[in-house]
């Protein structure tokens, strides 16, 4: 194992820059936005379009990753990732900023389907399990990291953006300096949205529900923070707490998940969720701490509902569908990241901050009772069948879910043989 985790020792450093760099940004912007005092229905707009951009990114970049290679691809979509970093403060424009958005989450789409494949192929069926956790844990600790980098400077002056672009341009380095032969790729299919729906109508709706309530947090929960009066160091902890509250509640659930029925897991933890959504919009703003402890329950719960749909959904698949299945289910998930923002923004703007939080609460109730009535009509798949529950993060690209443990169809790649040193290489002549 840490001889596996050396030999990805570049990897893993491009990952953590990368990722605290984004994180950050992303945080950033919400804070700037509110500074600015611009209306929360154009920030939720605004924000939105790096899902757009994300989700295009999920469907189209194979085919650049395809033509020019990956270490390439990846130096060009960091790179359009840093530049669009160090434009954002240039024009407070709504229009501008939002094609930035676009171009960021294609970028950071294009980045990390570049360095999944690469976790991907040096994967085996004795190592795949080990390496998918490892990458969970750098992405989650990362992302948690990031949000404290919120502190280091004025959020309306211009070096907090050029420390994220530093960080974006920085992950460049170890992975452009790797031996690792670059590892083929191939394009993911997708089983249809209504063929999935058809036969997991929870697990789809889990997952398009968990994406409005993640890509609605993650977009306006600086907005709410800065809205609710909490100063810039409590801002950066409040993101960092519900991300590692999200990487700590995976755990456990996964246990619950592995003994009783996943739909009745799903109906309690969305309806718990719900109720601490709702503590939060009646009572978060009035103690930091109190708001802290009860929005690491809602976001780290909701975050833990894509793994139990996709578990629900792999339940009911054979083995050779769970790739399509979960390239689907991801794809299900972007499309409520995209709503989410949307939505949450016009709640904030017709009551007040606690918009957020309540239309969470709604969210996480329309999705208890979807299941409730899925339970009451349809048969439970026996808990001594149900699939191994595996943790899966839904911010990722699809290529990850190669690496899924219960994907049987995984066929082991050679691993990749650094070339001898030059010392060793035969003699021309």
């Amino acid at each position: 194992m840490t001889r596996m985790v050396a030999s990805l020792s570049a990897l893993i450093l491009s990952i953590v820059l990368l990722v605290s760099g984004n994180a950050f940004l992303m945080t950033l912007l919400g804070i700037r936005l509110g500074i600015e005092q611009v209306a929360p229905d154009i920030i939720g707009w605004v924000l939105v379009c790096y899902s757009i951009g994300f989700v295009l990114g999920t469907l189209y970049v194979h085919r650049i990753i395809g033509r020019v290679g990956h270490i390439r691809a990846f130096a060009v979509f960091a790179a359009f990732a840093a530049v669009a970093s160090l434009m954002y403060p240039m024009a407070l424009s709504m229009g501008f900023w939002a094609f930035l958005r676009v171009l960021s989450g294609f970028s950071i789409a294009g980045v990390l389907v570049v360095v999944e494949s690469w976790f991907s192929s040096r994967a085996t069926n004795a190592n795949r399990g080990a390496l998918f956790a490892v990458y969970q844990v750098v992405f989650y600790l990362s992302a948690a990291g990031g949000q404290l980098l919120v502190n280091v400077g004025d959020p309306a002056s211009f070096l907090p953006f050029s420390l994220a672009a530093i960080l974006l341009t920085l992950a460049l380095v170890p992975l452009s300096l790797t031996r690792m032969e670059a590892p083929v790729i191939e394009q993911v299919s997708r089983l249809s949205f209504f063929t999935l729906a058809r036969e997991s109508f929870t697990g789809v709706a889990g997952a398009v529900i968990c994406g409005v309530l993640i890509g609605g947090f993650y977009a306006l929960g600086p907005v709410y923070a800065t809205l609710v009066g909490l100063d810039l160091a409590k801002v950066s902890t409040f993101m960092a707490s519900a991300i590692v509250a999200a990487m700590i509640l995976a755990w456990p659930l996964g246990r619950v998940c592995d003994r009783f029925d996943r739909r009745r897991v799903m109906f309690w933890v969305a309806l718990t969720a719900a109720l601490a959504a709702a503590l939060v919009g009646l009572l978060g703003a009035f103690d930091p701490w109190l708001l802290m402890l009860l929005v690491g329950t809602v976001v780290g719960l909701s975050a833990t509902l894509y793994p139990v749909a996709v578990a629900i959904t792999n339940d009911r698949m054979e083995s050779s569908r769970i790739v399509p299945a979960s390239a689907t289910l991801l794809l299900s998930y972007g499309i409520g990241s995209v709503l989410g923002p949307i939505v949450m923004a016009r709640l904030i703007a017709l009551l007040g901050p606690e918009g957020l939080f309540f239309g969470m609460a709604v969210f996480l109730t329309l999705l208890a009772l979807i299941t409730s009535y899925r339970i009451s009509h349809t048969e439970d798949v026996p808990v001594a069948d149900q699939e191994q529950f595996v943790t899966t993060m839904p911010e990722s690209s699809v290529v990850l879910t190669e690496l899924d443990p219960r994907n049987e169809a995984f066929q082991e790649a050679p691993e990749a043989q650094e070339p001898p040193p030059e010392s060793q290489m035969p003699k021309a002549g």
